[in-house]
């Protein structure tokens, strides 16, 4: 039996957030609800990520069971998360990575390694820090065994980090519904690889252009044409992955942007030519990434205008899926002044309004300020008098595509209820993806008129169905797409919609 071992350090970094995310961001999870393998005060390792992982859908989860079929035997070293945020503290950076590389070297001979990456951390010093991570991790195990990172749909995929890795493998549903699949995947390359079934061969090319969160949805189009043809390449004889990767727009680095990898059976010439065509395949439809944001009080008279079905209001600026404090108040502000009925804002992450309430009851009224405490980019705070509805710890079990099985935390949460809306309020900053986190704490969607969702794609994994019409809400915050908003000192030039940029394959950028 060949013996693969497994690492993953994931976060996805804002560079303009204003937080930055330190070793705690990492660490700290409640020991019974930790999706991420990092238990308060040390790092997770062997049989005790197994059994987390196990019978989840997630990517560990995923590369357990593909393991199990290619006759690996699977050894966790190490497998952790912080929520999208501002940039890495260098120290945290290095102490995750020390204690992955010291674990590597103990682990002794190994034939392969999967590395769980997001592909966009962003350090203090480090640019590239998953380039950093899978470099190193080359340099211990050697030249020829072989190196499968899985990858975000939004990861910045670097020179380096396609020059040390034999394969990349980036999910390729957004909403990132197929995170167990892409687990599967590449715990199925592996065995076809370490059996000489497969000689991967990888060629990545970069784009020069920017796409925001709500075009890169692979529900609609552009994405959903582009990706039926990557499906369709991969049908083709001697391809064995195509991967997209969107990119992550809020993050100034030099490489930030689309990318195309493909992996072929043992042609490099093969594998540079698919990725070239899948590239000016993307490249042709530019201009169809542009997004159109709806003021609220637009999607208010919708809800008016209409006698029932529930609208989502997607707050994609303040969502903490990509790094934002998930403490904006606009939504909240104009849905109060308006009276709104039947409305709920999910989530305002906000630990000192929890206090207040928890300190006064369910059942109290209360006036407090609610939101708008991390920085003056999303909205000051709110100031409401509103009805302490209920009270819990935050703990909830994920039922949606997403990650199915992995118990979520939001901490201590509150529901207040002001006039017409609802508002949950949490100590941790979390994306309100899935449809059971308001049913956890007594909100039925399917009852509601209006719902406004600190999220930008995800939400469509379970609301999707539910939903008689979805608005991009035109709010602010550090995760608004609209490039106007940001200055980019790093990034390469010129580079689409910035800029014009020359057509053609002149314009693609070959990283290996």
């Amino acid at each position: 039996m060949y013996r693969v071992l497994t690492a993953g350090i994931r976060h996805e970094t804002n560079t303009f957030a204003t937080v930055p995310t330190t070793l705690d961001d990492f660490l700290y999870r409640p020991p019974e609800s930790n999706p991420s393998g990092a238990a308060a005060g040390g790092f997770a390792s062997g049989d005790e990520l197994l059994e987390r992982f196990r019978g989840t859908r997630t990517i560990h989860g995923g590369m357990i069971d593909g393991a199990r079929e290619a006759g690996l035997e699977l050894i966790p070293l190490l497998n952790v998360y912080a929520t999208p945020g501002g940039v890495v503290q260098a120290s945290a950076y290095e102490t995750m990575k020390g204690v992955l590389l010291d674990r590597l070297r103990e682990a002794g001979a190994c034939d392969g390694v999967l590395l769980d990456l997001h592909g966009a951390m962003v350090t203090e010093t480090l640019e590239d820090a998953e380039g950093d991570l899978i470099a190193s991790v080359r340099e211990v195990v050697g030249p020829t065994v072989p190196i499968i990172a899985t990858l975000d749909l939004h990861a910045n995929v670097t020179p380096l980090m396609a020059r040390h890795a034999t394969a990349l493998i980036g999910f390729d549903e957004y909403p990132h519904s197929d995170m167990y699949e892409r687990g599967v995947e590449a715990a199925l390359m592996m065995g076809a690889a370490l059996r000489g079934e497969l000689r991967p061969v990888l060629a990545s090319v970069q784009l020069p252009l920017l796409t925001m969160p709500p075009r890169q949805c692979t529900l609609c189009e552009p994405m959903r044409t582009l990706l039926r043809k990557a499906h369709e390449m991969e049908q083709e004889p001697g391809i064995a992955n195509v991967t997209l990767s969107l990119g992550f727009p809020f993050a100034d680095i030099r490489d930030a942007g689309v990318c195309v990898s493909v992996t072929a059976d043992g042609s490099a010439e093969l594998a540079r030519r698919k990725a070239a065509e899948m590239a000016q395949a993307i490249w042709e439809k530019r201009d169809d990434f542009t997004v159109k944001l709806t003021p609220v009080t637009e999607a208010l008279e919708y809800v008016r205008s209409r006698p029932n079905g529930l609208v989502v209001l997607a707050d994609g600026s303040d969502n903490p899926g990509g790094g934002a404090p998930c403490d904006g108040t606009e939504i909240l502000r104009q849905l109060v002044d308006a009276d709104a009925r039947d409305a709920v804002v999910a989530v305002i992450a906000d630990p000192e309004a929890v206090a207040q309430a928890a300190a006064a009851g369910v059942g109290s009224t209360i006036t407090l300020e609610v939101g708008g405490k991390t920085d003056d980019q999303h909205g000051a705070p709110v100031r409401l008098t509103a009805y302490v509805r209920l009270l819990s710890d935050g703990e909830f079990v994920q039922k949606g595509p997403m990650g199915r099985g992995v118990r979520a935390c939001m901490g201590r949460t509150a529901v207040l209820v002001a006039g017409g809306v609802e508002v949950v309020v949490c100590e941790r900053r979390i994306q309100p993806y899935d449809t059971a986190l308001l049913r956890s704490v007594g909100i039925e969607p399917t009852d509601r008129r209006l719902i406004a969702l600190k999220s930008a794609v995800h939400f469509r994994s379970t609301y999707e169905e539910i939903a008689e019409r979805i608005f991009d809400a035109d709010t602010p915050g550090v995760h608004r797409p609209d490039f106007a908003q940001y200055e980019y000192r790093r990034l390469r030039r010129p580079i689409y919609p910035l800029e014009q940029v020359p057509e053609g394959e002149s314009a693609l950028s070959f990283l290996r």
